[in-house]
């Protein structure tokens, strides 16, 4: 969920998840604790030393793990009072320390093998950013990350081990600098950039704590020695962007995030699944792209994830595609089946695009905040139309529930905002005449329709929130099915264009 949609509401904590979140801590230690060892055996290798002597220097062992345990348990207490849900999925913690593992693994090769500041300290910062969606984690993950960086170039001998850099007592502190302000500047500076061109480009600017320390007076080199720490430095920018890019959509797919990019590639219409609604479904799909432009537009207004919402509203009708010809929009040739049918199999028909769009959404590969939308938009609301067909067929009572879908009702404020776009726009269309103050009053319907039977009770929705979306539907409704001039009934037929152009023209 993006930092915008967080939810107010804590998910309770079970045995299961305390014990996957404890393991998810002591493995990773131990992973940090072998990266260390290696670091610790390389660097003492390159000086001639043993291993066996390198790893005898249990002063420097006893200091870092110290450190790392300080770490992980500020790591802990941070997420246990910032974002306790966050914190219950070990996979969330598990991805973190991800990061921060490939990042102190990228860091020591780069610095070691290449230049010390070329190192991509930032992309932790970036990928951090656009994997949770929230800012103040990314902040978080670059201090850890640094501190994880300085305790490895400290305690391990990665420091001492980088060629004119040993006798400067400053240089460590200008490294620090370097990490926190290089994801600083990153996380601000891309956070709003949706494009990988674009990312690349700004990435330059990540570089400038680099250059800056590198140029400072404290800091002496020989001239060979200054242009290439400078060349270094101005690329290290550009290297975590690259480094950004290339693993992003491993972490997609790994840890199951959504992230811009992920719903950029969902709504283009080369998607599959998009691809499948044009062809078998064009009714269905004409519907989607204008309940995504009035759910986008509510999201928008409500301070949610636009795009995410663009996203849902895009999916949430894909359970049709089972049965396209039973929906109203897909009858091009006035064939309706369920003419033949009784009225409660078509009711049963029409329900179950809610269950059969979650299934069709999780099996193809689309993020479960997608398919919850595909199975909540209507929430547990009557299909009216033929409900009223049975009582007209039977003198005995008709079960409601049976009319009903099967929900669960709306979750999440953009499921919501969803539920009402959907049954709105459905609704104008069928108006035979669609003035602002019609549309007005249909949108009003349907939203005290669903107030009524509790549909927004599960998604903390607020009545402000709900005036707001009623305005923007009415809106955006009114400018798709906005009034047009009537054309005069003038033939064509027998009228030679070109002559009477050719006439004027003399």
């Amino acid at each position: 969920m993006s930092e915008k949609g967080k939810s107010l509401k804590l998910e309770k904590w079970t045995k299961k998840d305390i014990a996957s979140v404890i393991t998810t801590y002591v493995i990773n230690a131990i992973v940090f604790a072998l990266l260390f060892v290696g670091m610790f055996v390389l660097n003492a290798t390159a000086e001639g030393k043993t291993a066996y002597s390198a790893l005898s220097n249990l002063i420097a062992i006893f200091d870092f793990a110290v450190i790392m345990v300080l770490i992980l348990a500020v790591t802990a207490v941070y997420f246990w009072f910032a974002d306790r849900d966050f914190f219950r999925r070990a996979s969330n913690s598990q991805m973190l320390f991800l990061i921060w593992e490939l990042g102190a693994a990228i860091c020591f090769l780069s610095g070691k093998f290449i230049n010390p500041y070329v190192r991509p300290v930032a992309f932790v910062a970036i990928l951090t950013l656009f994997l949770s969606s929230d800012t103040g984690k990314a902040i978080f993950s670059n201090f850890i990350f640094t501190t994880i960086l300085f305790a490895y170039d400290a305690f391990a001998g990665t420091f001492a081990s980088f060629p004119d850099y040993s006798n400067t007592e400053y240089s460590i502190v200008f490294f620090v600098a370097m990490g926190l302000f290089s994801g600083i500047i990153a996380i601000y500076c891309i956070k709003e950039l949706y494009s990988r061109l674009k990312i690349l480009l700004v990435s330059f600017l990540i570089s400038l704590p680099a250059l800056i320390c590198i140029i400072l007076p404290m800091v002496e080199f020989s001239g060979g020695v200054l242009v290439l720490n400078l060349i270094s430095g101005a690329l290290s920018g550009p290297f975590a962007a690259a480094a950004f890019i290339i693993l992003l959509p491993v972490f997609e797919g790994v840890f199951k995030k959504i992230t811009c990019f992920k719903l950029s590639e969902l709504t283009d219409h080369k998607a599959k699944l998009i691809r499948k609604l044009i062809t078998q479904a064009p009714g269905t799909f004409n519907h989607s792209i204008i309940v995504s432009n009035i759910a986008e537009a509510c999201a928008t207004a409500i301070g949610e994830d636009a795009l995410l919402t663009r996203t849902c509203a895009y999916y949430h009708d894909i359970g049709k595609l089972r049965r396209p010809e039973f929906f109203k929009e897909n009858q091009a040739d006035g064939v309706n089946p369920h003419n033949d049918l009784t009225p409660e199999l078509s009711a049963n028909i029409i329900k179950s695009h809610t269950q059969d769009g979650y299934v069709f959404a999780l099996k193809n590969g689309l993020p479960k905040e997608i398919a919850d939308i595909c199975l909540q938009h209507h929430g547990t609301m009557p299909i009216l139309f033929f409900y009223d067909k049975a009582k007209k067929f039977t003198d005995g009572e008709v079960s409601l529930a049976n009319y009903c879908y099967a929900g669960p009702k709306p979750q999440s404020k953009i499921a919501a905002i969803i539920m009402i776009a959907d049954s709105a726009e459905a609704a104008v269309r069928s108006l035979k005449t669609r003035t602002r103050d019609s549309v007005s009053v249909a949108v009003k319907k349907i939203v005290s329709e669903r107030m009524q039977l509790g549909q927004f009770d599960e998604c903390e929705l607020t009545l402000k929130e709900i005036n707001l979306i009623i305005h923007t539907v009415i809106n955006s409704l009114s400018g798709v099915y906005h009034d047009r001039i009537k054309y005069p009934k003038v033939s064509l037929e027998g009228l030679d264009i070109d002559e009477e152009t050719s006439h004027n023209e003399q």
